[in-house]
């Protein structure tokens, strides 16, 4: 029999049953399709060692007049600037205290500190720095105290607790000395998406940030049923429960001042050993009128307020930086000040006169290319008057406002300037706005929009572009030249010549029935334009485990150039195509990643590999036998000497069997003079109706694109 030449169709199709799918792709990962074929991903490198702090989830590149090349990372802890593969905390201040406002308490041995802050406004995981504190008296000295904590535990609207470097000592009795000052930063947000209003919103386990608290005042193993506290005041009724650690105690009374009878390990928790100084909160009874502890063991039946992941959105205004967390105030950095210097309120820069009715919170904010408007989405309203320092604080979730020309600290509009606003017509929160070369597109959860420049006396107009149509996250949306893609809550969309279609999708099932839309915000897109790729990343269900999975872990990319669709497995937080930099760049794992540098995951092998759909002979109604396959792959660009694919031929009798016989052979290159050399032929002994063709790249160095292999086989009868 002759050798029959085998061509692929591009891109993965998963949509639809393998056997409609003959002659294409039906899986792959770190693949991705060029000219028709099939070749490796690009691989990634760390770009330093260094770390920040944080899950990072915007990415910002700039170039200052001074040729300082700056990398804007926003996490949900905070916000850096990295130059010099240094990371510059340029984080907000959110309060300066008074000196002698702030004061410390150290137990002998532990290397927990209680502080002491009236009406803090802290939570926990934010950061505090302090300064002017003295020495406490023994280890906790000065040098311990003076530098950046992160808050542990919030113990009550005045007191929360911090851990040292050391453990103090019997001698550590004093408060700090009365010269102590603490510089709050911007509060931190969250890297889960809490859940909104309605019965079962509250966490399963319960919430304690702000519950009745105290702490222990003695060790405890995990027997011991008479528990000694710091304040035992409203939790010594019979009934009550305490939380320590992940235990539950069930609280029969108090003996004595500050000792609690309890029972260990109550409703399913288990009795351990619990160290002094643990924080203990009250879950269930007399709760101060402020407590938002809701639910243990069973869902919350309380209403509870939703909360997104702290998310960024930047630009530059010149070299400096205007920053916004989603729904929380509009900050700017100066480049004059250096990268010591931190971002302040934009109402309150110094660089700028004339402050007027600035938005105190806004859902994003983006600097106007051609006409030098900052722009302010879902944000608050003007000020009582025209002279009013800053916005009213009352956020609209589709209101839209801007500054006057060249003035991003001028919002309230006048004969003079050209500030103003506009109001969304459609939805019922804005989401997120692309700019485009000619508009600003702008989302909310239900239409999209065009906003255009048209100059005085509006300045901006609005047109309603579509309706019926959602958008997956704040950042699912993406522009490229003039055209603007976008991921809904179970599509893509793409906007192109002034309309809106749903773009044809080929792995639609499997990415949108596979979604963890509980943390759906996390989904962001990024663009890889050398080979033409709108990439979303995105949680599946699971994860590796089998656990609900609330990290990215995935990717769905739309190649624009050929239309066609693959996927894999990846985790990145945020992504930034090339451009200053000649790398595109990813976050993860509180690392930056340059990528499409080598084939490699950071020096380790990466595995990738592409499946074909079943192929047969006729309409299938004949048996064949394989033989022999005749590979046809290149290795060019491999750093390895000898890299290597592996050819696995797989045969099956029935669409609904599996395969019942598989052979794997390996396909290797030995020259690459005068002209490329690799394993001539692979010989197998394989029969079924149907057989599948996988490849599988596991050897480090190695880079492969697959060609149209030629495989020998021949009828072997019907049955």
């Amino acid at each position: 029999m002759p050798l029959t030449k085998i061509q692929f169709k591009p891109g993965i199709v998963s949509d639809v049953t393998s056997y409609t799918n003959e002659g294409g792709f039906v899986d792959g990962n770190l693949v991705r399709f060029r000219l028709g074929f099939p070749e490796k991903f690009g691989g990634w490198v760390k770009r330093t060692s260094n770390t920040y702090q944080g899950k990072a989830r915007r990415l910002h590149n700039w170039v200052a007049l001074d040729s300082s090349d700056y990398l804007g990372i926003g996490t949900h802890l905070k916000y850096y600037i990295e130059e010099g593969n240094t990371f510059n905390d340029i984080t907000p201040i959110r309060v300066t205290t008074s000196a002698g406002d702030v004061t410390f308490a150290a137990t002998n041995g532990s290397t927990t500190i209680t502080v002491t802050d009236p009406a803090h406004g802290a939570n926990k995981n934010d950061f505090v720095t302090f300064s002017g504190a003295a020495t406490l008296g023994g280890t906790i000295t000065a040098t311990v105290l003076n530098i950046e904590y992160q808050i542990v535990s919030i113990i009550s609207s005045n007191t929360y607790t911090v851990t040292s470097a050391v453990a103090a000592n019997g001698s550590d009795t004093n408060s700090g000395g009365g010269s102590v000052v603490g510089a709050y930063q911007l509060n931190t947000g969250t890297d889960t998406t809490v859940g909104g209003t309605g019965w079962g919103a509250g966490q399963f386990g319960g919430t304690t940030d702000g519950a009745l608290a105290t702490q222990l005042n003695e060790a405890l193993d995990n027997s011991e049923t008479a528990v000694d506290v710091d304040d035992e005041t409203g939790i010594t009724t019979a009934g009550d429960v305490i939380l320590v650690g992940e235990e539950l105690m069930l609280v029969a009374g108090d003996t004595d001042n500050n000792t609690l009878n309890v029972t260990r390990g109550h409703s399913g928790t288990t009795a351990v050993a619990h160290d002094d100084n643990t924080l203990v909160r009250l879950a269930v009874g007399n709760a101060i009128a402020t407590d938002d502890f809701v639910g243990w063991g069973s869902a919350a039946s309380v209403t509870v307020t939703g909360n997104q992941i702290r998310l960024w959105s930047h630009d530059n205004f010149g070299e400096d930086l205007i920053i916004n967390p989603i729904n929380n105030g509009i900050f700017y950095w100066d480049k004059t000040n250096g990268l010591s210097g931190r971002a302040v309120e934009l109402s309150a820069t110094g660089t700028f006169s004339g402050e007027t009715s600035v938005p105190q919170v806004a859902k994003q904010v983006i600097v106007s290319d051609q006409d030098r408007h900052v722009i302010a989405f879902g944000c608050d309203g003007f000020g009582a008057t025209a002279t009013t320092t800053q916005g009213d604080g009352v956020q609209d979730p589709l209101l839209i406002r801007f500054s006057s020309q060249e003035n991003p600290v001028d919002w309230f509009p006048t004969a003079t300037n050209t500030a103003g606003d506009l109001r969304l017509g459609g939805g019922s929160t804005f989401v997120q706005a692309v700019e485009t070369k000619q508009q600003i597109l702008v989302f909310t959860n239900k239409t999209l929009h065009a906003m255009k420049f048209i100059g005085p006396p509006f300045t901006f107009g609005l047109q309603e572009l579509s309706k019926n149509i959602t958008i997956m996250s704040p950042f699912s949306a993406i522009a490229v030249e003039d055209a603007v893609f976008w991921m809904g809550v179970d599509t893509f969309y793409g906007y192109s010549g002034g309309q809106t279609v749903q773009l044809p999708c080929t792995v639609k099932d499997k990415v949108f029935l596979d979604f963890n839309l509980e943390e759906k915000d996390k989904v962001h897109v990024g663009v890889n334009s050398e080979f033409g790729e709108i990439i979303w990343f995105y949680p599946t269900l699971l994860d590796s485990s089998g656990n609900p999975n609330v990290d990215i872990n995935a990717y769905v990319v739309y190649n624009y150039l050929e239309k066609i669709w693959y996927y894999g497995t990846l985790s990145r937080d945020a992504w930034l195509d090339r451009g200053i930099r000649t790398l595109p760049i990813a976050t993860g794992s509180s690392l930056l990643y340059n990528h499409e540098t080598g084939y490699d995951d950071d020096g380790s092998a990466m595995t990738s590999f592409v499946e074909s759909a079943p192929i047969d002979i006729g309409d299938g109604d004949k048996f064949l036998f394989l033989r022999q396959v005749i590979p046809d792959v290149t290795f060019n660009g491999s750093t390895s000497t000898n890299p290597e694919v592996a050819f696995t031929m797989k045969t099956k009798n029935n669409p609904g069997a599996s395969f019942n016989q598989t052979t794997q052979g390996t396909a290797t290159r030995s020259a690459t003079s005068p002209v490329e050399q690799f394993t001539e032929k692979l010989d197998y002994r394989l029969r079924g109706r149907s057989f599948s063709l996988r490849i599988d790249s596991t050897a480090l160095g190695t880079k492969y694109k697959l060609g149209s292999p030629r495989v020998d086989i021949r009828p072997d009868g019907r049955r």
